[in-house]
């Protein structure tokens, strides 16, 4: 009726519109429902029109070395002794010492380049340790998603410290025959945020793309050009914690298929201070030497700019009541000058699983204190560090099949990633469980992860 009489009024003159006639199409209650239907219609239209699409991660897999890629601690101090004419006895013993307090276990994976006496850290070696853990990881995600590589529209690749031509991108490109259209991107220098950051990429590309876009991501770090044989400590520490890895994640801007939701991401960068700048800086030493120089300030580097970086992710991820509570404590110890510590953010009523980057046992500590987070939560971070060591940016998602293969993420579920690389560069990222594995302990995907994994509980 409302409708009816609207049409009518239309049809004739404005002159002939009288007051009357308005004041009874706006005064009936049955006209005013159906205009405030048609306006709340409207902006809901609007609302979706403008909102930004979500995201998804429809699958992703990891490379598992085998045995004979794995280096026991024995193998590893051996190995050592053997290269006292590249590195002096004492600094032979500062890795050993090193390795045994690391948390690193048994199993870890290094490529085969480093069993020769001297290393091998040609070009040669490092393409075979790429393709080697790239393609694993690849063939695993598309297996896991039931995906082609006819499937893919982007690729997104990452690696910090090497970079070969044809870049690592072109070289999944070629392996896996991609469309000629895809679009490709190298990333290199990122450092172990790499992954996250590969992330956000595709994110911000998959808001704007069609729906049903696909964006493969690979993350890796190759150990074959990175061994140091030099005499400087802070340059030896990256070869006990560096162990071979890589993970692939197939992403998209449609909810078929998909396993998780991807939520806030949130990214500080503290490099303008010099102390966070040269904490951990590629560089030669006295002999000429090529090494990665951590500084023995890395570590409160790191819990400095984790505090900046939870007050920037903090309002994103909290609920209503965590944010009361700290603007509440700041409040009464900035503005009333109350004494006491200022509130720290349970971020557990947040998030029931954190991945957290396994940079080594002090780093984790830090973070778990940063947090407030419990041994528990902490479990997957150092069972990823036990059982596969620090494999950069791709050791988030060790965590995840982790946390999968224990089969404990349930719908709903929410999970937190962190991350840190040189500058620093902190990344979070938040996923939303849509759909947990129907089986974790016999999906094909995570049963050698399940087996793995799971030993070391």
């Amino acid at each position: 009726m409302a409708v009816a009489a609207a049409m009518v009024m239309l049809q004739r003159p404005w002159t002939t519109v009288s007051s009357g006639d308005l004041v009874s199409l706006f005064t009936n209650p049955f006209h005013v429902v159906m205009v405030m239907t048609l306006l709340g219609a409207g902006a809901v239209m609007l609302w979706r029109a403008c909102r930004a699409r979500d995201v998804y991660l429809v699958e992703y897999g990891c490379f598992l070395g085998e045995a004979r890629h794995r280096i026991p601690f024995a193998m590893a101090r051996e190995h050592a002794r053997h290269l006292t004419h590249l590195v002096d006895d004492e600094s032979a013993r500062f890795m050993v010492r090193l390795y045994e307090k690391s948390g690193i276990g048994e199993e870890t994976s290094v490529p085969d380049s480093y069993r020769y006496i001297p290393p091998n850290s040609g070009v040669d070696a490092s393409r075979e340790e790429a393709e080697l853990v790239i393609f694993s990881a690849v063939d695993k995600a598309f297996a896991r998603s039931g995906m082609s590589p006819s499937d893919i529209d982007a690729l997104v690749f990452t690696c910090s410290f090497t970079t070969l031509t044809p870049e690592f991108a072109d070289v999944i490109v070629n392996r896996y025959k991609l469309r000629h259209d895809v679009r490709s991107v190298n990333l290199s220098g990122m450092g172990c945020s790499g992954a996250l950051i590969c992330v956000g990429l595709a994110r911000n590309l998959l808001r704007v793309a069609p729906p049903g876009t696909h964006v493969l991501i690979v993350a890796t770090e190759l150990l074959s050009s990175l061994l140091y044989t030099g005499t400087k400590r802070e340059m030896l520490v990256p070869n006990v914690l560096f162990r071979m890895g890589a993970a692939a994640m197939v992403m998209s801007n449609s909810p078929e298929r998909a396993r998780f939701r991807l939520g806030p991401i949130v990214r500080t960068l503290t490099a303008a201070q010099d102390m966070d700048y040269r904490c951990a800086f590629q560089e030669e030493d006295e002999q000429g030497i090529t090494g990665i120089n951590l500084s023995k300030d890395l570590p409160v580097a790191a819990a400095n700019a984790l505090k900046s970086h939870i007050i920037a992710f903090g309002p994103a991820v909290l609920p209503v009541s965590e944010l009361l509570r700290v603007a509440f404590s700041f409040f009464r110890h900035k503005v009333l000058g109350m004494e006491g510590k200022l509130y720290r953010p349970a971020f557990r009523k947040a998030f029931q699983h954190f991945c957290i980057h396994p940079g080594g046992r002090r780093v984790l500590y830090e973070v778990q204190k940063g947090l407030g987070l419990s041994d528990g939560d902490m479990e997957a971070s150092h069972m990823t560090l036990h059982r596969f060591g620090k494999m950069a940016s791709s050791s988030l998602l060790y965590e995840l099949a982790y946390i999968e293969a224990k089969g404990r993420i349930g719908k709903g579920d929410r999970v937190c990633m962190i991350s840190f690389s040189p500058g620093i560069d902190c990344s979070s990222v938040a996923w939303e469980c849509v759909q947990p594995p129907q089986n974790p302990t016999t999906d094909p995907g995570l049963a050698a992860s399940t087996v793995t994994l799971c030993s070391f509980s």
